[in-house]
């Protein structure tokens, strides 16, 4: 299926004006558009929107979108229809046909192609806001199936594998997975799931992610940084990570590398590497291994979760 890369996704919160005043006004997103409860908001390289969030009874994540080729919807449609998976064309601002599927391992799909473009901002540095948040860069999913899940995004929708930890026996606990060219498109972590872990977004370089950690320190709202400033070992980017006022977990991300070749060799970590999950050593806190977003159904329905298959102390997840 040709995918090109992640394109968006939509939350739920219980408060938009208040995750407003998160997203707009600390970090700096563009917000482009309102209607009803929800609203519309992208990042400064950004040619469409990237992120929805939708005024709601609880917080959840309602679609995890994806962008095709001009031929990718028709795949995604007959795929969905051949595997008899859940799966309905609609529409939203500004894109005129979105195919949600529920895909095998409940987690809630969205491909689109077509999409309004919204005027070039990226060298309007005089309305940067915020770090200056660019770009969606990946999603992170729970998985109590990673070794499946995995093969899965491979083999189905054409996800090349860059890096990946596994134990001693050879059991996978978590991958990386591109369409775009860099580290990932999508990860799957061991745990319980389907659910989401965090949502990136590509930062200028290093010092935007320290500009970030200051914003949030001069705001008195540290109590909303979880991880972080850091230096991933996989991937070997920068991060931060934030908690948004309904628990989302949102990555401020920079630095990684390309992954374009088609024989690109996957990188092997090992699960007893402590480098793997902040390459300077710091301490990850236990929230990291045990909460995230729920997920919801095409009904609007939380998707159920089961606990992994690969039993472990929540220092062994990455």
């Amino acid at each position: 299926m040709a995918i090109v890369r992640v394109g968006f996704l939509e939350l739920w919160v219980r408060d938009l004006e208040r995750s407003l005043e998160f997203y707009q006004g600390l970090l700096g997103f563009r917000l482009e558009h309102r209607e009803g409860k929800s609203a519309y908001l992208r990042g400064y390289e950004e040619l469409e929107w990237s992120l929805k969030l939708t005024e709601a009874p609880f917080p959840a994540v309602a679609a995890l979108g994806f962008k095709v080729d001009e031929e990718g919807l028709d795949q995604a449609r007959t795929w969905a229809q051949q595997e008899g998976l859940p799966h309905r064309l609609e529409a939203d601002w500004g894109r005129p046909e979105v195919l949600r599927v529920q895909d095998p391992f409940g987690y809630p799909l969205a491909f689109y192609f077509r999409a309004e473009k919204l005027p070039r901002v990226l060298q309007n540095y005089h309305e940067y806001r915020g770090p200056g948040i660019l770009r969606i860069d990946h999603l992170n999913l729970f998985s109590p199936e990673v070794d499946r899940a995995t093969r899965f995004y491979q083999e189905v929708f054409g996800f090349r594998l860059t890096e990946y930890t596994e134990d001693e026996e050879g059991r996978l606990w978590a991958s990386w997975l591109h369409r775009k060219g860099n580290v990932h498109d999508v990860a799957f972590t061991n745990g319980e799931g389907p659910r989401l872990h965090h949502f990136a977004y590509w930062l200028p370089d290093p010092l935007a992610i320290l500009k970030a950690a200051d914003i949030l320190a001069g705001a008195m709202r540290t109590d909303e940084i979880e991880r972080g400033p850091g230096r991933h070992g996989i991937s070997n980017a920068m991060f931060l990570y934030l908690r948004d006022p309904d628990g989302h977990r949102i990555e401020l991300y920079t630095s990684d590398y390309l992954t374009v070749d088609p024989d690109h060799p996957p990188v092997r970590w090992s699960l007893d590497d402590p480098r793997r999950q902040t390459l300077w050593g710091h301490r990850t806190p236990k929230s990291w291994f045990l909460e995230g977003s729920l997920l919801l159904d095409l009904e609007g329905k939380p998707v159920p979760t089961r606990a992994s298959a690969l039993q472990g102390l929540p220092e062994h997840v990455t």
